[in-house]
């Protein structure tokens, strides 16, 4: 996770469900620059929830550390595109 508050998460793979470690976080669809709205997401007393923008299903497992996910390479790092670039 990148020097964030709030975890980033994306479905590039396309998986199924991306188990997260966190109950609020942002989801962002793909990559950019594909990319969606970045939307906020608070799964509050339940352990499912489903972005509105692409449908994927993120699942809430205890056993994750926060801002982390399985699969790992969901985790959304802006670090990473920015030295690439």
């Amino acid at each position: 996770m990148a020097d964030k508050a709030v975890p980033h998460f994306h479905n590039q793979d396309g998986v199924p469900v991306i188990q997260v470690g966190s109950k609020e976080f942002m989801c962002i669809g793909a990559l950019p620059p594909f990319d969606h709205p970045h939307v906020f997401l608070d799964m509050g007393a339940d352990h499912e929830i489903i972005c509105q923008y692409c449908s994927t299903l993120y699942r809430y497992n205890s056993g994750l550390k926060a801002g982390t996910a399985e699969p790992a390479s969901s985790v959304w790092d802006d670090r990473a595109r920015l030295a690439a670039e």
